[in-house]
This record gives C-alpha cells, structure tokens and sequence, in this order.
C-alpha cells in the first residue's frame, strides 16, 4: 500500500509518499507560496531534487503539481496516480467530534470546517487541502483525516477541565485538547521498543521541543496529560508564543495598552516566548549562539525554557506516578545539545543522570544516560508522517 501524507498550510503543501510494505519515504516534497507571487515546488525522491519556481494559484494546482512529479519518468516514484492508494490529512484539532482517525466524507469535512474556532491558523488550510485532493484525485481515493488531538482524548476529566462554570464546556467545547499527539504517541511507542518492554508498563514523559513545544504524560501508552491546552499557546514558551501566564496579564495589557483582541492575540502568539524575552530571534539556533557569545538574555531564554520543561516533566512524574523514560524529540529535542543539558541537570532528582559524552548527538535515536541513571533518557526522532500513514492504512483497510 502506498499513501500520500498531507501537511496543508495557508499558503504552503508539504508532503510525502509512504511505502507501507516498507514504512519508507519514496518521495517528500514542498509547494510554497501557494497563492503568492513566486511560487517555489520542491520534491526530494530517489536522492534526486528539483526545484522548480511556479506560479501555484491554489491548493489544487499544488496537488496537480505533486502527482505530476510523483509519477514523473526522472523524478517521480510511481508510474501512475492509481497507484496512490490512500491519502493522509494532518488536521491539528478534532474538538470532541473526532476523538479519533476518521474517514472522510462531505460532512465531515464540513464539521472539521466548523471547529475552525478551534485551530483557526490551522483547520481551514487542512480542510482546503482535503477539498483539493477530492477535486483533483477523484471521490474514489479514500482519504482519511488524522488529529493532534486524538491521543489526548483519554486524559481524565481531573486533567482537561478547566475551572469554569460547566456551561463553558458543554456549550462551547472549552477544554483542554493539547497538539502533536501524533508525535507524542508516535514517540513514546518508539520508547517502548528501544526498552524492548510493553508500553502498558511504562510511564513516559515525552518533550516534543521545537518552534512550538509540547509536553505530555503517557502512561501505559495512553495520554494522562499534556501542557498544551484549549490552543497550542499553552504550557512552555515556545519561539514566539508565550506559554502559560496570569490570565489576568491579558486585560491588564489590553487596557494600558489599548489593543483589540487580534492584536493581543498576535501578541501572544507572535510576539512573545523566545523571542519576547529574547528581543532579537526567535530561532533557538540564534538563541543558543547568542548564549555562547555572552549574551544575557540569549542566556535568561534557555534558563527559562529549561527551568519550565524541567517542571513539567516533575508534575507529570507526580501524576503518573513514577517514571521510567523521558524522551526528547522534534526539532530543538533531537538537534540542541544545549537545550537537552539545561534541561536534564535539573532533573537529579528524579533519578536522571545525564551522559554529556552520549548527549552530543543530534537527529539520530540514542539514549543519553547514564548506565546508573534510574530514568532512561532517550533521544527520538519523530516521524508524524508514518504515524500519519499507519493511521490511514489501519482505516483503509477495513473498507
């Protein structure tokens, strides 16, 4: 079976083809600038790339884009579209309607339109792409929308309720739903064949640090708890978003400085986090490189960062518990050598004991502990696509 994982954004498709016989990438790509002036398509298959600059006028013309490649005689993978026999959509929040994977039909794709609300920089785009894979590949290629949200459907009521009169809840859906659950299930499944022990026997706190950064507690394979919240603004800063505040700082800045709420929302969003405290980027590679040259408040960040991963990661050692593994992933987790120290110094008294030699690796599977640590501390890479695709194929072929 082979699958087309996609990842649609406002003005952006990435996208890869996946061999499930093999779990491989034959084929990974990116259209940019979708609806903007320069276009650029980009596709790596084979060890063979191109570049091609394009007017992409919309989301359609960006999926007739990747087939025409995907199947051409040079640089494609496949001798004809037919041999797709599934498509994957990334969809960042299912609210309480999707709990799950689901197939896709008109009304469902509608409904995932309506909890825009929720995911508004995220859910229209993802609908856009379904609309436009339907449009151009046919009604009789299933496709399949796969959520960040549905790993962490099995957090108990004690951890997804937030303190508010119930009717926010039961009217408006008001919860915490969490992101990159693909990631975090995807991960933490990867942790517990790296033990070579059964997940429903281990507590897992997995770190999925990145632009955006997310925490959660994966207890017997099951989400107990998360950092991120009603939206992805919760929980640790990030890049440009600030993290867990005083709710009360929102109508404080508001009133002194007379914003509107878009306005305080791009604030939030991005403006804050690395680069709010930061004042320059918010690129933690600038960050961690600023820090090493003597700079401050390059400095203060990753202090900050780390000093709130680190209380994450005891609250949730709390909840569960007890603790077995922490698994880093994503971007800054797989790749910043710096970020993980910081982090895992601050971790003795879990029992952690990080292995500075074993820590200066970056993008490959390896555990950085040491052989007296009591918490294994495991670097993974993640792989959202595949978890994506497994998803899809698990769906497909009960048709």
């Amino acid at each position: 079976m082979k699958i087309l994982v996609i990842n649609a954004g406002s003005s952006s498709l990435k996208y890869q083809c996946i061999d499930m016989q093999t779990e491989s990438c034959l084929a990974k790509g990116l259209c940019d600038r979708i609806g903007i002036d320069d276009g650029l398509f980009k596709q790596n298959a084979n060890g063979k790339n191109i570049e091609l600059k394009t007017d992409i006028p919309d989301h359609a013309t960006a999926i007739k884009l990747v087939l025409k490649y995907l199947t051409d005689k040079e640089y494609g993978v496949i001798s004809d579209v037919s041999e797709i026999n599934a498509v994957g959509h990334r969809v960042v929040n299912g609210g309480e309607v999707f709990p799950e994977s689901t197939l896709l039909d008109k009304k469902k794709i509608d409904k995932i339109e309506e909890l825009t609300d929720f995911a508004p920089l995220h859910n229209p785009p993802a609908v856009t792409g379904m609309r436009a894979c339907i449009s151009v590949m046919g009604e009789n290629v299933p496709q399949v929308a796969v959520f960040d949200t549905s790993f962490h459907q099995t957090m108990p009521d004690v951890a997804s309720l937030y303190a508010l009169p119930e009717k926010y809840h039961t009217q408006y859906g008001i919860r915490r739903f969490g992101a990159h659950g693909t990631s975090h299930k995807y991960v933490a499944n990867e942790c517990a064949k790296y033990l070579g022990r059964d997940i429903k026997d281990l507590k897992i706190i997995t770190c999925h640090l990145g632009n955006g950064s997310s925490i959660t507690a994966v207890d017997g394979g099951k989400s107990i708890d998360t950092s991120m919240g009603f939206t992805p603004l919760a929980g640790v800063m990030m890049g440009t978003r600030c993290g867990d505040i005083d709710p009360a700082i929102v109508l404080y800045i508001m009133e002194k400085e007379g914003l509107d709420t878009d306005e305080m929302n791009t604030l939030l969003n991005k403006k804050s986090g690395a680069l709010g405290v930061s004042g320059f980027s918010s690129d933690f590679r600038d960050i961690e490189e600023a820090a090493k040259n003597g700079n401050k408040k390059a400095t203060l960040v990753l202090d900050m960062l780390s000093y709130q991963v680190a209380k994450y990661i005891g609250s949730y050692a709390v909840a569960m518990g007890g603790l077995d593994a922490i698994v880093f992933t994503a971007g800054l987790g797989e790749n910043n050598t710096t970020v993980r120290k910081y982090i895992c110094d601050r971790l003795g008294y879990t029992g952690a004991v990080l292995d500075d030699e074993k820590n200066n690796v970056k993008g490959e599977l390896c555990e950085i502990s040491t052989a007296e640590s009591r918490v294994k501390l495991i670097v993974i890479p993640t792989n959202e696509e595949l978890a994506i695709a497994k998803d899809v194929q698990a769906i497909v072929s009960k048709i």
